[in-house]
């Protein structure tokens, strides 16, 4: 549960123009023991198995707000990583800004998950762990990068980015971000990100859609981009989320594109949970001879990912969670675990079973 903690005294000594509202301290501690193993690969080699300590994306953040006047606030958040399970970490390594809010919306400028990226995360019940649905939807995960440090993965945190959410309108809203094209200087091509994504949320129904453009990514004078469609729906003590996402990857050589399909299942039993989730990545097509992320164009390239397992809460903030998920890739594919992956070849079949502690405050 979020913190608020009234201003203090000093700042309440300080001018008003400096006064501030509120000071929220919040974060997330995630962190599982493993026992991970993966299949011979199609060429024979083997990976072995291992016990691991893992992290599933843990976090320490403050946030706060000061009010402007006419509705109008401004608005600030410092998000830092964190690892329990080997101490590293990093200060601002996660959703980061500083912006205004007022009646018509929110803009930012930061370091924040793009609106594409957002606009499904909540559809999967074991995002961010290694289980993820990343390791198909959205061709891997990037935790934080800029428009060169990673040009496959369509699930990302993007650095410099000025970005707009618009306020809710019976149940409709708008996301738009602007990944700027800072690297121009440093890479022969200017790459840069156009984020956008409109939902519907009222009463049990909520609907997506998202499309996103990564310019001159893979190459100068070509563009990647990536749609994606959502639907979930809450029953009582049931609820059910399905996905849909097409990429397509314009390179030196070609074009590579991919469909892809995803649901997910969360249904109450007893005090927790029972949750499941299915992803599908077709074959990879076109006449592109690059591998871009996890896949690559030809036959026998696809991959499932099924992943089931029980949330038990030991009260509002904390819980008790275990999960089986298992990666079955056909004979050319590479599909890995995008958090946690274990460096698989073609043809291997990542797995996990997974006995974890979430804690949030």
């Amino acid at each position: 549960m979020k913190c608020c903690i009234a201003a203090l005294g000093m700042a309440a000594a300080a001018p008003a123009a400096f006064a501030q509202s509120t000071v929220t301290v919040y974060g997330r501690l995630n962190t599982a023991i493993e026992y991970a193993r993966a299949s011979p690969a199609t060429d024979g080699t083997e990976r072995g198995s291992v016990a691991r300590l893992t992290n599933n994306r843990s976090v320490f953040g403050f946030a706060g707000d000061e009010n402007l006047g006419g509705g109008l606030k401004a608005i600030w958040q410092i998000e830092s990583n964190l690892s329990v399970d080997n101490g590293q970490g990093q200060i601002a390594g996660r959703n980061t800004r500083l912006g205004l809010q007022g009646p018509l919306g929110t803009v930012f400028m930061g370091h924040w998950h793009t609106p594409y990226t957002e606009s499904t995360m909540g559809y999967d019940p074991y995002y961010p762990t290694t289980a993820g649905y990343m390791a198909l939807i959205g061709n891997g995960s990037a935790s934080s990068t800029d428009n060169v440090e990673d040009t496959s993965s369509f699930d990302r945190r993007q650095k410099n980015t000025l970005q707009y959410r618009s306020p809710v309108w019976h149940g409709i809203s708008g996301a738009l971000a602007w990944g700027l094209p800072e690297e121009k200087l440093t890479v022969p091509r200017n790459p840069a990100l156009y984020s956008f994504a409109a939902a519907y949320d009222r009463g049990p129904l909520n609907l997506t859609l998202a499309y996103e453009i990564h310019q001159h990514y893979q190459v100068a004078g070509r563009n990647d981009d990536a749609i994606k469609a959502g639907v979930a729906y809450q029953f009582p003590t049931t609820r059910i989320a399905l996905v849909y996402e097409r990429l397509h990857y314009r390179t030196a050589s070609g074009d590579l594109t991919r469909n892809a399909f995803y649901a997910s299942l969360v249904q109450k039993l007893g005090p927790g949970s029972i949750r499941a989730g299915f992803a599908l990545a077709a074959n990879g097509a076109g006449n592109a001879t690059e591998t871009i992320g996890f896949f690559h164009a030809g036959p026998q390239t696809g991959a499932t990912q099924l992943t089931f397992g029980y949330d038990y809460p030991l009260s509002k903030r904390t819980a008790l969670y275990a999960y089986y998920s298992r990666i079955d890739n056909k004979p050319h594919a590479i599909y890995d675990f995008a958090i946690n992956g274990l460096g698989i070849r073609a043809g291997a079949d990542p797995q996990t079973f997974a006995l974890a502690m979430r804690h949030n405050f």
